[in-house]
């Protein structure tokens, strides 16, 4: 058959598939690669049959191939360089499962998870090692990747399962390993020399420290939900996260097995750990004590200048516990994303309105309530995500089938979905109301200016501040609030809502010792008159026409700490004086993205 003739037949097939939504399989099993491979539109997806029967999603063709027995390696690395006090060279355990095809000769690229979860916990109740397919985050690369000629592989941190040297939370030594694991996985016969990278959370982390170094074998990362840098995860404009003042105490303890070995894992980066979280929290002009503890845990800057690969990036727009400031955040106002994407780098999205979950696992998603995603949930789960993951790894790794589109899959609060060419959108217009015109006359008894702190709130109501349209809210709005510290310290808190409904829509925070923005405090003089320069989470949310905004003021909420200076450093806000930016893009419905859902 000619080539005409079997582009013919495939055109057939395609069309074939997509009218009667059959299972569409972009090469035979066993069958010769061809040059005219391609896959159903991402516009076609809800029209085929979908497996949506387990926890995750699959792949819309099972592959050829059959995974074979575990083998485990030791990967012996100098760490002479990056610890003060401790071991001068230290081991990375990998454990991997090749296809069997490599049998027959063929080299494939491998997929890893690398993570300290492995044999985590306390003894007695730990975790399975790295030689067990790991349940939800392994299961999902095993069972459709594998089979489609791919190395899976399971990678545990330094101080973490049956890897030696220090557990190094997120530092240089922790990046070395890690880097040391991915060339080793490039390097093997078995291996065409393509690696990239999975997980969620931390084991994001550890994606963007295998970038910071930057592998010429680390082709492709998909982090999700991963933490781009350490400061701003447990810190957003100062406003300190309860978990800042003990995240690396415990994991530690979570990691040792309290036995002579743990020696081993001690160095003095632990003890650094434990101060980080206090010295920042409470003396925030003391900061630059910390900073070189913070920037050897910044990567995503670091892969900035030393990397070169693809990112396909993945985020809960309803995560509290890795926020859309990771991606979207940065110093004085940078978007790491669209920085990412202006400088060159290969990227594609999907930004779901789940909270710390991956884009397909639904019930994990049964969870969120309203105004955190629940009214979303109907369309939430993507039982494509397999499909269009494998569809970009074929690419990059594989090096094999059509260039993915590099652009961003976007979920709006009431569950519709779109596609932009990044987020957020470049089209967007800015909308801007005044506090002032939310004022009522006698709302602030007495006409001073109103206390937040202490036990105090304070609400501004925006009424029918849209009369004529939806408000589509698609961005980082800011609020530029105008306030008076009565000390050197406190914080301010917004929640805001849709003020005919009550529904939650986004928040932010931040101390004023940070009113300016960004990683670096100032001191703040008691009385005098201050900008708070605030920046909401990442947003896509519709107000519907005739609902005002609800905005709610307070010292501290959800899972961010008190000020340090407790009670006594209240702020007076001045709302007649501040001024409320949202950016806004208007979209026809038309053109919604119809994802597969449930049967």
């Amino acid at each position: 058959m000619g080539r005409r003739s079997e582009a013919l037949s495939l055109a057939l097939l395609l069309l074939a598939c997509t009218l009667s939504g059959c299972i569409f399989s972009p090469e035979e099993p066993g069958g010769p690669e061809s040059e005219e491979t391609q896959y159903p539109s991402i516009w076609d997806r809800h029209t085929l049959q979908w497996d949506t029967s387990g926890t995750y999603s699959l792949v819309l063709s099972p592959g050829p191939y059959e995974a074979m027995e575990v083998q485990e390696a030791m990967v012996t690395v100098d760490t002479s360089s990056v610890w003060e006090t401790g071991p001068s060279t230290s081991e990375v355990h990998i454990s991997y499962w090749l296809p069997n095809n490599t049998q027959m000769g063929d080299q494939v690229p491998v997929i890893a998870v690398v993570s300290p979860y492995f044999s985590y916990g306390q003894p007695g109740d730990e975790s399975t090692p790295t030689n067990v397919v790991s349940a939800g985050r392994g299961e999902f690369i095993f069972e459709n990747f594998v089979p489609h000629g791919y190395a899976f592989a399971q990678v545990a941190v330094f101080g973490t399962e049956e890897s030696s040297g220090c557990f190094d939370y997120r530092g240089a030594g922790e990046g070395l390993g890690i880097h040391s694991a991915v060339e080793w996985l490039g390097t093997q016969e078995w291996s065409n020399g393509n690696v990239g990278l999975y997980g969620k959370s931390y084991e994001g982390a550890t994606q963007w420290e295998a970038a910071a170094i930057g592998s010429e074998h680390l082709k492709t990362i998909v982090p999700i939900s991963g933490t781009t840098a350490l400061h701003p995860l447990l810190y957003k404009n100062g406003s300190a996260e309860a978990r800042s003042q003990i995240m690396h105490m415990n994991y530690f303890s979570s990691t040792v097995d309290y036995n002579e070995d743990d020696f081993d894992n001690v160095c003095p980066d632990i003890a650094e750990g434990l101060f980080a979280g206090p010295v920042t929290y409470v003396a925030g002009e003391m900061d630059p004590y910390m900073d070189n503890y913070y920037d050897e845990r910044s990567h995503i800057d670091k892969a900035f200048q030393n990397w070169n690969g693809s990112i396909y990036w993945v985020q809960g727009m309803q995560d509290w516990n890795v926020d859309p400031h990771q991606v979207f955040g940065g110093p004085l106002g940078t978007n790491w994303y669209q920085a990412y994407v202006d400088a060159g780098f290969e990227v594609r999205s999907i930004l779901g309105q789940w909270g710390h979950h991956y884009p397909d696992q639904v019930s994990s998603h049964d969870g969120v309530d309203s105004g955190y995603g629940y009214e979303a949930l109907h369309n939430m789960t993507r039982w494509d995500w397999g499909q269009d993951l494998f569809e970009w790894f074929e690419y990059y790794l594989q090096e094999r089938g059509p260039k993915p589109s590099l652009d961003a899959q976007i979920q709006r609060n009431d569950g519709q979905w779109r596609v932009e060419d990044t987020w957020p959108p470049e089209d967007r217009e800015p909308f801007t109301l005044e506090l002032a015109d939310c004022v009522n006359d006698g709302a602030f008894v007495g006409g001073g200016a109103p206390v937040v702190g202490g036990g105090q709130t304070v609400v501004v109501e925006c009424p029918s501040i849209n009369e004529d349209r939806d408000l589509h809210i698609s961005g980082l709005p800011t609020l530029h609030l105008s306030a008076v510290p009565t000390f050197d310290g406190g914080q301010g808190f917004i929640e805001m809502q849709d003020a005919e409904t009550g529904m939650r829509i986004g928040h932010a925070t931040m101390d004023v010792r940070y009113h300016a923005g960004g990683y670096d405090p100032q001191t703040v003089v008691p009385g005098q008159q201050i900008t708070m320069m605030m920046e909401f989470q990442g947003i896509d949310a519709l107000l519907p026409a005739g609902h005002g905004l609800r905005f709610i003021f307070s010292d501290t909420g959800e899972d961010y700490l008190a000020p340090a200076c407790g009670n006594i450093c209240t702020v007076h806000i001045l709302p007649s004086l501040s001024t409320f930016e949202a950016p806004l893009v208007n979209r026809d419905p038309s053109n919604a993205l119809v994802v597969p859902v449930a049967q």
